[in-house]
């Protein structure tokens, strides 16, 4: 019997130094997308996912177009190899390249788009300094009754959902801390994140409207496959709706676990993380860890490529 198959793509986070060398040396057929992403950036952020240097390629307005790069690189091996997936979704700029797999924008658009959002998240991020922190072992109605108390006047929110007790809060660092103190008395696990910003908070507002016009430049067409979006966690199929959703996404949380949720509720057996790294392999463990006759997959390189064609050919 067929799996129903999920494709993850991941987002900030997943980088690692050489990420994307191996395939782009071995498999001919994805360098282009490398070379886009240099052409449209107009630096070499191949160079920077191949050879570093770390702290240049973790800086947000490299970093988005970078992971953005090498996912799209390993979804087109996986497209080559005639493995398919019914339903996708991206985490935070993941969701470009999920875009670009549905067959909603071109391979240069889902380029260009995470190229500006780095850029507007940047500047955001220099204009209105925060910060983010994971706080484990909470539930969501807990951790909004924890950021509701600390925020005051304060900007402070969920940035992501990402399981059902791993939730990254979002915000001004003071209210952020004062979110800290309290998840520790409710004796929670309280993690700061080394981030240059607050992302999915208020204080990115002022690129909103500026990446909706942005936008505007694109033609998004309807999904090919099941898409479920951060913002809502929910499909869309109007192209225009879909824009109003990426743009909003930039000040909402990654509702991560209720995608998943969603996901496992429609019956996926096989959840394949296309890109870097295995952060979302690891959240997929955490929420389905009751269930049976899973297949959780990565593909960053040719090894794990040849894994998922054995696992799902």
């Amino acid at each position: 019997m067929a799996k129903k198959t999920a494709f993850l793509f991941p987002g900030q986070g997943s980088q690692f130094v050489g990420m994307g060398k191996e395939i782009y040396d071995e498999k001919p057929s994805v360098q282009h997308i490398f070379q886009n992403v240099d052409e449209i950036c107009g630096k070499s952020i191949s160079r920077l996912c191949f050879e570093g240097p770390m702290d240049e390629l973790t800086l947000t307005e490299n970093l988005q177009p970078a992971v953005t790069a090498v996912s799209l690189a390993c979804f087109s091996l996986l497209k080559e190899a005639g493995i398919e997936a019914e339903i996708v979704a991206g985490h935070s700029v993941g969701e470009y390249a999920a875009l670009f797999s549905a067959g909603v924008v071109t391979v240069e658009d889902a380029l260009s788009l995470a190229m500006k959002r780095g850029e507007l998240m940047n500047r955001e991020a220099i204009k209105n300094p925060g910060a983010m922190a994971a706080l484990i072992g909470l539930n969501i109605q807990e951790v909004l009754e924890i950021v509701n108390e600390a925020k005051g006047n304060d900007i402070l929110a969920v940035a992501n959902h990402n399981t059902e007790q791993q939730i990254v809060i979002t915000g001004q660092e003071e209210p952020v801390t004062r979110a800290i103190e309290l998840a520790e008395l409710k004796k929670a696990k309280a993690i700061p994140l080394n981030v240059s910003g607050a992302w999915h908070s208020a204080l990115m507002v002022d690129a909103v409207d500026e990446f909706r016009q942005f936008m505007e430049g694109f033609s998004f067409r309807a999904p090919e496959c099941t898409m479920l979006f951060n913002a809502t966690a929910e499909t869309e199929t109007d192209g225009d709706k879909i824009k109003d959703i990426m743009a909003r996404q930039l000040v909402n949380p990654v509702r991560w676990y209720d995608i998943m949720s969603s996901m496992l509720s429609q019956g996926v057996t096989a959840f394949v993380e296309v890109g870097p790294k295995r952060v979302l392999s690891g959240l997929i463990r955490k929420i389905a860890s009751s269930a049976k006759d899973l297949t959780i997959l990565n593909v960053q390189d040719v090894k794990s490529l040849e894994k998922a064609m054995d696992a799902l050919l």
